[in-house]
């Protein structure tokens, strides 16, 4: 009975007024952002996507709540740029290539060097392991340990597994995002 009412107070809500929240995904060049995005947006999955040169923002409405999303260029060149769109927003959502175990080192450096930065404390963070459907990919417990996740005091940090390509735990991932758009 309370779920019914919950979810009843819920649409009634939604009717008034919706939550808007900003996200920035981040993660190095081929890990899935602008896919990620899509399949967020319209369930679409891409096999031919163009790397995100700077970045891009879309809006996407889930229930009552208005996602403001900045994906950034992972290339080099780009992520010094990182932090400037990661101030003040709910929340950092990181994107790795769990099957590409050449750039995990490089992937957890940007990490941690972009959640050193004083004006982004306190900032929750997501880290999602794509492309789980490749047999190669590192599992939660992988990722956290190879990412060194459990270092990091400073904010909430949760970690999923996900592939984009086939909308595996995208469901979670979003109840997380909606979760932390009142922050």
């Amino acid at each position: 009975m309370a779920s019914i009412f919950s979810a009843f107070l819920n649409w009634l809500r939604s009717l008034f007024w919706k939550q808007e929240m900003e996200l920035t995904l981040v993660g190095l060049q081929n890990s899935g952002k602008t896919t990620l995005v899509n399949v967020i947006a319209n369930g679409q999955f891409s096999e031919d996507m163009i790397p995100t040169v700077g970045f891009n923002m879309r809006k996407v409405t889930k229930g009552a709540v208005v996602m403001k999303l900045w994906d950034l260029g992972g290339q080099a060149r780009f992520r010094s740029m990182w932090e400037r769109y990661c101030r003040g927003v709910n929340a950092i959502v990181f994107v790795l290539d769990a099957a590409d175990h050449d750039k995990i080192p490089a992937a957890k450096a940007e990490l941690h060097q972009l959640l050193e930065k004083p004006q982004l404390v306190n900032i929750p963070v997501l880290v999602l392991g794509n492309k789980n459907d490749l047999p190669n990919a590192l599992t939660v417990e992988q990722v956290i340990d190879q990412l060194e996740l459990r270092t990091i005091n400073s904010r909430e940090v949760a970690c999923y597994s996900i592939s984009a390509k086939n909308a595996t735990n995208i469901d979670i991932t979003l109840n997380w995002l909606i979760k932390h758009a009142s922050r």
